[in-house]
Formats: C-alpha cells, sequence, structure tokens
C-alpha cells in the first residue's frame, strides 16, 4: 500500500518569535492541539515552508510544529546572513520548543532540514522522541564538491551550463567562493543573477524526473535569494562545524532514540553515500533507500516511506 500526503489542513496558530535583537521567525501550528508534538524543519538552509509540510502526519494524532529559519520563508530579515549559523538554528528550535512548553518531541527534517535535525538531538537528546530523516546531507566537502563543483556536472551537462554561466571561466576552480562574492555583492541585479542560477540549479536536480514547477519555483526572486545567500553562506563557513564528519563522529549521543532514514537511490543533490554512511555508523537506526526516487521529499516511493514512518511512530499522549 502507497501511502499519499494527509488531507490539506491550516494552521489553528501561528505567531512570530523573537529569537534575537535581529531575527523573528515565523511559527505555525497545526493538527491537534492536544498531540503527539512534532517539529518539521525544513532545507536549504533558507528555502522555508511549503503548505504540503503539513501533509507528513496524521492532523488528528500530531501537534504539528512548524517555522521558517533565520533569513528563510516569512521570518525576517529576509536572507539576512548576520547572527545566522547552525547553533543559532538550534538554540531557536529549543526557544520555541520552550515557548510552546513541549516536554518532548518528534524531530522531522529532509535534506539541510536532516542536518539540522541531527545537530539539534546531538545537542537535546533528552528532548527528542524519534528522528524522521530525509535526503541525508551531512555538511561534508565532498558532499559540496560533488554537486557544486565536480560531479554532478556528469550527470547533467546541459543543466551545469547554466548554473555556471554567471562565473567567469578564471573563477570557476572555487564556484561556491565565486557564488558568494556575487551573492553579497552590493548590486542588487548581481545578486539577484546569481541567485536565479544558483538556485535553480538545485531545483533543476531535485527529482529523478525534472519538474518544471519545482525549477519555476526555486528560480523565483525571493525564495532564490534566500535559499542560495543562505545556503552559500553556510558552506563558505563549514557550515558552522568544528570538527571533520562531527554528525556521524557524535552518534553515540543519539543512538537510542528510535529513527528511520529516508533516502532516494538517484539522489543527486545528496547521494545515497551519505545516508549509507550515517546507517554504518548507526545501524540501530532503520535505513530505507527508495529505488525509484531523487532527492524531493513529494516523489511518490519518498513520501510512502516518510508517512509509514510518521505512522510508526504515534505514541500516546
Amino acid at each position: 500500500m502507497k501511502y499519499p500526503f494527509f488531507p490539506e489542513i491550516e494552521p489553528y496558530r501561528t505567531f512570530r518569535l523573537k529569537v534575537s535583537d535581529l531575527h523573528e521567525l515565523y511559527v505555525e501550528e497545526c493538527g491537534n492541539p492536544k498531540g503527539q508534538p512534532v517539529v518539521f524543519l525544513h532545507g536549504g538552509p533558507g528555502a522555508g515552508l511549503s503548505k504540503y509540510h503539513r501533509r507528513f502526519f496524521d492532523p488528528a494524532h500530531y501537534r504539528i510544529v512548524l517555522f521558517d529559519q533565520r533569513g528563510a520563508g516569512q521570518s525576517t530579515p529576509h536572507a539576512e546572513l548576520r547572527e545566522n549559523t547552525t547553533w543559532d538554528l538550534v538554540e531557536d528550535i529549543e526557544k520555541i520548543r520552550k515557548n510552546l512548553d513541549i516536554k518532548k518531541w518528534m524531530v522531522f527534517g529532509g535534506s539541510w532540514g536532516s542536518t539540522l535535525a541531527l545537530a539539534y538531538a546531538q545537542t537535546y537528546p533528552e528532548m527528542v522522541t524519534s528522528l524522521v530523516l530525509r535526503g541525508i546531507f551531512l555538511c561534508r566537502p565532498e558532499e559540496l564538491n560533488w554537486f557544486y563543483q565536480k560531479g554532478c556536472d556528469l550527470i547533467f551537462p546541459d543543466l551545469w551550463e547554466d548554473y555556471v554561466r554567471p562565473i567567469p571561466v578564471s573563477e570557476r576552480a572555487d564556484m561556491i567562493k565565486a557564488y558568494y562574492q556575487r551573492l553579497t555583492s552590493p548590486d542588487e541585479k548581481t545578486r539577484v543573477e546569481a541567485a536565479r542560477a544558483w538556485s535553480g540549479w538545485e531545483g533543476s536536480t531535485i527529482k529523478l524526473i525534472p519538474d518544471p514547477k519545482t525549477i519555476e519555483t526555486f528560480s523565483e526572486d525571493k525564495m532564490s535569494t534566500a535559499i542560495a545567500r543562505i545556503e552559500c553562506h553556510y558552506f563558505m563557513n563549514n557550515s558552522f562545524f568544528t570538527e571533520e564528519d562531527q554528525l556521524v563522529k557524535n552518534v553515540a549521543k543519539i543512538r537510542s532514540i528510535p529513527t528511520v532514514i529516508v533516502h532516494g537511490r538517484y539522489d543527486v543533490v545528496c547521494p545515497a553515500k551519505n545516508a549509507w554512511d550515517l546507517h554504518l555508523a548507526w545501524p540501530e537506526a532503520k535505513l530505507e533507500i527508495i529505488g525509484d526516487a531523487g532527492h524531493a521529499a513529494d516523489e511518490p516511493g519518498i513520501l510512502d516511506a516518510l508517512v509509514r514512518a510518521t505512522e510508526s511512530f504515534k505514541s500516546a499522549f
């Protein structure tokens, strides 16, 4: 049986939470106000929420908490890089939990959301009842090199041309650095052109079969600016990790947390080796590799596995 999305729902509550003198987050709650708590962590960093993110969870059972991370979506200031690090986001999750008076919760995250979920769980393991992780991204140099420098271009040479076009040949030896210079340029036209190309590359490769609507969404000015600027900012700074392969090395801190890992076999944004490396270090976590999927959460096989995971973690509340 294939599990589809749960029906469309609207939040029963939205609010804004000031997490620093600079940053204010958009937060929403959906589903059952007295239900089992779960927090959804979106990708990017910088991608923001979509309405379908509410639909991985049974709304009759779960109290679903979603928020736009710093600089993303409806959070402000938009695309802001100051005070925007992995550890700022980890503390933001904890501030939201305390604000909502939630004792413990399930943490659900895909792509960059899986990175953030692991970082949060390793920092606050006692607050996490279970983890659902999709499209594992461990922020290692080899992963960034594959997608932004050399590797993925062998699969999508035509789309690669659109990605490299804004960067002169003389600067292409370090694409992330070259993009960072343009994404932080004082000239708006330069920033927008770079953002569209950077984010459009991701949107064009995210699914097994490229989807024009997804590409259009990723290329929209506001969303592409947040994705490109914030992602590039993180990648220029080693995603603010202090040691090599930090998330894998610290698996011992979360080994006892029930976890499901879902990954597309043909994910070119975050190759399946990422999930496999995590699973080798953490065999207690259940790994499901989807044979007919890429990176996107709404591809049928991945969606089915994610919904099965959230159903399997239902508990009394």
